[in-house]
């Protein structure tokens, strides 16, 4: 099985500091810049996985760079170069710590909770008499408080508001953006045969002005239907044929698994690894109309070095 970049330290030129999180870890530099180096960790339900999937970090950042190059007409973003297939450099913002998501459709977390008889997520009413995976008559915006330890936290927009998470004014354009970037990305969706049904966006502050950062419109961050059969998987009640990590959520429930206290976490055999790095290449190439190209480099770590100082020294 290829080598998947797990854990590594590295000390780039001009770093002050390093953050870890579950899938990226982000190093910053003395000139206000970042760098962001997508692992092939895989996390769910907010824990990180034992084992790496090959070849996802390349598939994550490369999605990101497409879908930020793609959106850069919409909002602002914080991408200056993509040194290596691994790797992004942008400008550093300081995070606003509310996520937007976004859903277009009853599925997942949404899902999950009505099923429970909740019918009103994030201070958002939602309709009576919807199954799994019908769409919204229009997206619903349900943000989450980004936590520094487990769970992300689901919030309404008053919440946000009453507590000074984020200024009203700042909120309201936040909103808009995720309005406009999840048209986009529907749009851009559809002509890939594609149903882009919900999504997560980070935003940040520079100089005052509202940034978009981290990665938009990728597996980790997104879950995307096939559009071909949608509507009579929903007639006969089946499940749809979906490009998402979701996949993975229900293995591991069905291990007995939900990231909750006491439960232990099962660790994925190789063939249900290979089937999961085959999912990532294959949401790569069916959203992008790209061949993947796995870059198979034995030693990662010496190429991520290699091009990250190669890229600060030019």
């Amino acid at each position: 099985m290829k080598e998947a970049l797990k854990n590594h330290e590295f000390n780039f030129s001009g770093q002050t500091s390093v953050y870890h999180g579950k899938v990226r870890d982000v190093y910053s530099l003395n000139d206000g810049r970042l760098i962001m180096v997508a692992s092939d960790r895989i996390s769910a339900f907010d824990h990180i996985l034992p084992r790496p999937i090959p070849f996802k970090g390349q598939v994550l950042n490369q999605v990101a760079t497409y879908f930020l190059n793609a959106t850069a007409d919409i909002v602002p973003n914080w991408l200056l170069s993509t040194p290596d297939a691994n790797v992004s450099v942008g400008v550093e913002c300081e995070p606003i710590r509310v996520e937007m998501v976004i859903r277009g459709y009853l599925a997942g977390h949404a899902a999950r909770e009505y099923k429970l008889g909740k019918r009103i997520l994030c201070g958002v009413e939602l309709p009576e008499g919807m199954k799994e995976n019908d769409a919204f008559p229009v997206p619903i915006i349900t943000p989450a408080v980004k936590a520094a330890e487990g769970h992300d936290e689901d919030i309404s927009r008053e919440d946000i508001l009453a507590y000074g998470h984020v200024p009203e004014a700042i909120y309201i354009q936040m909103e808009a953006y995720t309005k406009a970037l999840f048209a986009r990305g529907t749009e851009m969706a559809k002509e890939r045969g594609l149903i882009l049904v919900d999504t997560k966006y980070e935003f940040g502050l520079k100089d005052g002005q509202v940034i978009l950062i981290d990665e938009i419109h990728t597996p980790d961050s997104s879950r995307y239907f096939y559009a071909d059969g949608y509507e009579d998987r929903q007639r006969n009640g089946e499940p749809q044929k979906q490009l998402s990590k979701e996949f993975v959520r229900q293995w591991l429930i069905e291990q007995g698994f939900q990231g909750l206290e006491g439960q232990e976490m099962p660790v994925m055999p190789d063939d249900f690894v290979d089937l999961v790095s085959q999912r990532y290449i294959e949401l790569y190439e069916k959203i992008t109309g790209k061949v993947f190209v796995k870059d198979e480099q034995e030693d990662m770590i010496a190429r991520i070095n290699n091009n990250v100082s190669a890229y600060l020294l030019a």
